[in-house]
């Protein structure tokens, strides 16, 4: 299953940085800012950072999706 996290799942944060999460450390960029600005539902899949050791649950956003609106059809 792939883990996806929204902006107000990741606490609606306004900076970039690092953050403690229940699932661990979010590595959250400029640019993700932005999409989420832009798409406040927009939902990214969490991706694990290598080289961590076991105890390590360091991540980044990676691709996200957007919610499908209302059909116009």
């Amino acid at each position: 299953m792939v883990e996806k996290v929204t902006w107000q799942r990741a606490g609606r944060v306004t900076e970039p940085g690092r953050y403690m999460f229940r699932f661990g450390w979010l590595t959250v960029t400029a640019d993700d800012l932005k999409i989420w600005e832009q798409y406040p539902d927009a939902a990214f899949t969490l991706v694990k950072l290598p080289g961590g050791g076991p105890d390590s649950d360091e991540y980044h956003l990676g691709a996200f999706d957007l919610p499908s609106g209302p059909s116009d059809t």
